[in-house]
């Protein structure tokens, strides 16, 4: 069997194109409230049009039912105009953990929503271990190990604490392949490292608790998520 030259080109284009499509998928994590899990004794999700509404009387993170390795994962999270405190953050990597009497935790690596002075949004924090800050460092509360292998672009300047914009919506990505771990907030890349610790785990949103809700119901700090995609690799 012989083909034309233009048959011949056509197929092998076919052919490459077949390949990239199955070498990554996509999901949406914001239009299905079954694809997420509540491993806490407390924390409330509500959908409302085509955005994810999250709040909590205490640190709260929910996550995925699935497990992810390498991927791409976008997100959208829009901050409430509250005088209390108010943080939030995407977990990933994330593991399951037992407290003896709290129950149920998650703990991982997590890009860092901040709309404190401080401006870390887009920082490498990770939650329940004793690490904790990975990027920036923090006086008192960064503890490094040897898994923690090289970070790439050390320097907090002004371009990465003034990419999170207050009270709008905030476009995070996060690609983490392998070892490397790279945050973008509104397109800047706000943290990019090689590390060791964690190589699979869940993904998820967090809420830090409001005093305001835990006292009366007050629903005024309220976080919203939206275009929530995340794509394999």
């Amino acid at each position: 069997m012989s083909y034309r030259p233009t048959t011949l080109l056509t197929s092998i284009f076919a052919c490459a194109f077949l390949l990239s499509a199955c070498a990554t998928s996509s999901q949406r994590l914001d239009q299905d409230l079954s694809v997420w899990q509540n491993i806490y004794d407390y924390g409330e999700i509500t959908q409302e049009d085509d955005e994810l509404l999250l709040i909590s009387t205490g640190n709260w993170f929910l996550l995925s039912k699935q497990q992810y390795e390498n991927f791409v994962f976008e997100a959208e999270v829009k901050m409430p105009d509250t005088k209390e405190y108010s943080n939030s953050g995407i977990i990933f990597r994330a593991q399951v953990g037992k407290h003896e009497t709290r129950g149920a935790y998650a703990y991982g690596y997590q890009a860092e929503v901040d709309p404190s002075e401080r401006k870390w949004s887009g920082g490498l924090y990770e939650q329940g271990t004793r690490r904790q800050w990975l990027h920036p460092l923090h006086d008192t509360r960064s503890f490094p190990d040897e898994d923690f292998k090289v970070n790439h672009s050390p320097i907090w300047d002004d371009t990465k604490a003034n990419a999170y914009k207050h009270l709008s919506w905030n476009k995070y990505k996060i690609k983490a392949e392998g070892n490397d771990i790279k945050i973008w907030v509104n397109d800047v890349l706000t943290t990019h490292v090689t590390d060791t610790k964690l190589s699979k785990g869940f993904v998820g949103i967090q809420h830090h608790g409001s005093h305001g809700f835990a006292k009366n119901g007050d629903r005024s700090n309220t976080i919203r998520f939206r275009n929530i995609k995340i794509t394999s690799l």
